[in-house]
């Protein structure tokens, strides 16, 4: 296996690569190159297809009941269809 150093992480990339190491008990390496593999689609004895759409992943799980229910609210309204649009 191949090895590569990157430089200049940002700060907040970091805390979420610390952060799941962490919640995972692995290694920040193994984290990383979990993450990349995510990515790139790309994981060890699986196909090479790439999913779409993960760009909210982050918030899965993050809103309190509280806070689910206010957006489920307000998404309710964007739901309403305007019966005049459709004659």
């Amino acid at each position: 296996m191949k090895q590569l150093t990157i430089r200049g992480i940002p700060d907040e990339v970091e805390k979420v690569i610390e952060r799941e190491a962490r919640r995972r008990r692995k290694s920040k390496n193994k984290i990383v190159v979990s993450l990349l593999e995510q990515a790139t689609g790309v994981k060890p004895g699986k196909s090479n297809r790439v999913d779409l759409y993960h760009d909210l992943d982050h918030l899965s799980g993050s809103w309190s009941a509280k806070e689910a229910e206010r957006f489920e609210k307000h998404l309710m309204k964007q739901r309403k269809i305007d019966e005049d649009l459709w004659k």
